[in-house]
C-alpha cells in the first residue's frame, strides 16, 4: 500500500486523538470535579482509544504487523500520559472494587460511560471512512462485519482472560516497583501481547486478543460469525474473570516474589 494511505491513517487517528485532548480540556475547566467529571473522562478516553482502534485495523490489515506496532505503542504511550485516573477498561474499576477501593454502583456507571463513548465514535469513524481519502477505506464505512471468535466460545474466553491476567500481572508488578520509564516498559509489554496475538502465536486467529471489553463491544458488537450470548462469554467473562483474578494472585507469596523480588516483599 501506498504512503499517502498511511499518512491518512496517521493523520485520523491524530484528529481524534487531538479532539479527545480537547474534551478533556473542556471537560475539566466546566464540569465540577467529582464522578461526573470522571464519567466524561471514561468516556471521552473510550472514544478516543475505539477511534484509533478503528484505524489501527485498516494499518494492520494493510501495512503489516510491524507498522501496526509501532502505532500501538505510540499511541499506549500517549494514552498512558493524558487518561489520567481513566482507564476505558471497565475490569479495572472491578479490581478497585476487590480491593474494596470502589463501590458496584461506581464501576457500573464507569462501565456504562465507557460503552457511550466507545461506540458512539463510530459515526465519527464512519464519515472519516466515508470521505475515501484513502484506497484503504473504500467500503469500509459501510461494509458488514465479520467476527474474530474462530473457536468455540469458553475457549475463546480462557484465551482472552489468560492473557487479560498475564497483562494485569505486569501492570501491578510495574506500579509496585515503580521502575524509571515504567509506563514505557507497560506500554512496551502491552503491545507485545497483542501483537503476539496479531502475529498468530496467541489469539487473534483464535479470538482476536482485544484484552478490553468495551473495545471489542465498540468493534465487534453484532457482527457475523458469533451470537451476542458468545460475545459477552468471550470478551466480558473471559477478560474480566482474567482481571479480577490477577488481585489475589498478585498477593500470593509466591507470585508476589517471582514478580517482584524478594526484597520488596521482606519490605512489606
Amino acid at each position: 500500500m501506498s504512503l499517502p494511505a498511511l499518512l491518512v491513517s496517521t493523520g485520523y487517528m491524530g484528529i481524534s486523538c487531538a479532539l479527545a485532548q480537547t474534551a478533556r480540556k473542556l471537560t475539566s475547566r466546566m464540569v465540577k470535579e467529582g464522578l461526573v467529571q470522571e464519567l466524561f473522562f471514561e468516556a471521552i478516553a473510550a472514544a478516543e482509544l475505539c477511534a484509533c482502534c478503528f484505524e489501527l485495523i485498516i494499518v494492520a490489515d494493510n501495512f503489516g504487523v510491524a507498522t501496526y506496532a509501532i502505532y500501538l505503542f505510540l499511541l499506549t504511550v500517549w494514552w498512558s500520559q493524558v487518561w489520567g485516573d481513566a482507564t476505558a477498561c471497565p475490569y479495572t474499576h472491578m479490581e478497585d472494587m476487590v480491593e474494596g477501593k470502589t463501590s458496584p454502583r461506581n464501576v457500573a456507571l464507569k462501565t456504562w460511560a465507557q460503552l457511550m463513548g466507545g461506540c458512539c465514535v463510530f459515526r465519527f469513524v464512519q464519515v472519516l471512512w466515508w470521505l475515501e481519502l484513502a484506497s484503504t477505506h473504500e467500503g469500509r464505512a459501510f461494509a458488514e462485519c465479520t467476527a474474530d471468535l474462530q473457536v468455540n466460545p469458553y475457549l475463546g474466553a480462557i484465551i482472552e482472560g489468560i492473557a487479560t491476567l498475564l497483562c494485569r500481572l505486569a501492570s501491578r508488578s510495574l506500579g509496585e516497583l515503580g521502575p524509571k520509564h515504567a509506563t514505557l516498559i507497560d506500554s512496551f509489554i502491552g503491545t507485545s501481547l497483542v501483537v503476539a496475538v496479531v502475529s498468530k502465536i496467541l489469539a487473534f486467529n483464535l479470538s482476536g486478543g482485544y484484552f478490553n471489553p468495551v473495545l471489542a463491544t465498540a468493534l465487534k458488537w453484532g457482527c457475523t460469525g458469533h451470537t451476542n450470548i458468545e460475545h459477552i462469554i468471550v470478551y466480558w467473562i473471559g477478560a474480566c474473570v482474567g482481571a479480577v483474578l490477577s488481585v489475589p494472585l498478585f498477593k500470593l507469596p509466591t507470585v508476589h516474589s517471582i514478580l517482584v523480588g524478594d526484597a520488596k516483599s521482606k519490605d512489606e
